[in-house]
C-alpha cells in the first residue's frame, strides 16, 4: 500500500505495480489478475472468451457489459461473473474513472478473440 508520505515518483512506481497483469504461475497462485483502471469512456476489450470463469470486481465507475446475449450495466460495488466459454466484452461508460479487478480462474491468461 502507498504510504501517504511517499513522493510523487514513489507513487508512480506503486501505481505501475498495481496496473500490472499478474499471471498466477509467476507467484505460485491458481488465478491470474488484471487490475484495470481507465478514464477513457468507450474503451474496453473487444468480444472474447476464456476456457475458465472470469469475475469482475468493480470498484469505481461503470461499464456496459455484454455477456453472451445479455447486456447489463456494471457499477461500483458490484461483482459480475462470466462462465467458462461465454463470449463477453465491456465498454467503459464514464464520465468517472472505471476501476476493477478482473480475476481469471487460471494460472495463465488464455483468450480467444472473437472480433
Amino acid at each position: 500500500m502507498t504510504d501517504s508520505t511517499s513522493t510523487t515518483s514513489e507513487n508512480a512506481t506503486d501505481l505501475a505495480a498495481l496496473t500490472r497483469n499478474v499471471e498466477g504461475h509467476e507467484v505460485g497462485a491458481s488465478v491470474s489478475i488484471i487490475r484495470e483502471f481507465t478514464d477513457t469512456a468507450g474503451s474496453g476489450p473487444r468480444l472474447h472468451r476464456h476456457p475458465y470463469r472470469e469475475t469482475f470486481v468493480i470498484q469505481r465507475g461503470r461499464a456496459l457489459f455484454t455477456i453472451g446475449d445479455t447486456q447489463r450495466e456494471g457499477r461500483a460495488g458490484e461483482v459480475l461473473a462470466v462462465a467458462a466459454g461465454v463470449a463477453h466484452k465491456f465498454v467503459v461508460l464514464g464520465p468517472e474513472r472505471y476501476e476493477a479487478v478482473h480475476i481469471h480462474e487460471n494460472d495463465r491468461f488464455v483468450t480467444e478473440w472473437l472480433e
